[in-house]
């Protein structure tokens, strides 16, 4: 296969589709604690939620999966959804929110180019927040590729913002 067509500047994933088990506590997650917002529904059985309008950023729908348990972690599938924040001041209110809640948050790092926390939904999909750095801040290697890391997040750094 040919690897001279590369995707368009510009091209971004528009919106993940999750399988749930329970369609209200998903809701719960992704509208009441995190703040999407709901555009519309499809009966009981499925939801679309989004950010700022648009027509959805988040699937949610108990077709296939109604009261199943959570797929393994052992398998191949989704790691995680990443949730892109404006602004590091909107990281840290999120990350106080969760924390407000006490909503578990199983990991915070530092990846040189971004800022990160991670917890799991309450189908245990893996979800990152996370803020980028401006571009001029991230680091390069001598090849020109990027310096990405993993290193601890200073939480109470980034509660400083608020």
């Amino acid at each position: 296969m040919s690897t001279s067509y590369k995707a368009p500047a510009g091209t971004s994933v528009g919106h993940i589709h999750l399988k749930v088990s329970d369609l209200d506590r998903a809701l719960s997650f992704y509208r009441d604690l995190l703040g999407f917002e709901l555009t519309t529904m499809y009966g009981d059985q499925a939801a679309f939620l989004s950010a700022g309008g648009y027509h959805h950023h988040i699937g949610l729908n108990t077709w296939q999966s109604k009261g199943a348990p959570p797929a393994p972690t052992r398998a191949a599938g989704l790691f995680h959804t990443a949730f892109l924040y404006p602004t590091r001041k909107d990281l840290a209110q999120i990350v106080k929110r969760l924390i407000d809640h006490g909503y578990p948050i199983s990991g915070a790092s530092d990846h040189g180019v971004s800022e990160a926390v991670y917890l799991n939904d309450p189908d245990g999909n893996g979800v990152e927040l996370y803020c980028d750095r401006p571009q001029e801040e991230w680091k390069h290697r001598d090849d020109g590729s990027i310096e990405m890391v993993t290193e601890r997040l200073d939480l109470e750094d980034l509660l400083s913002e608020l």
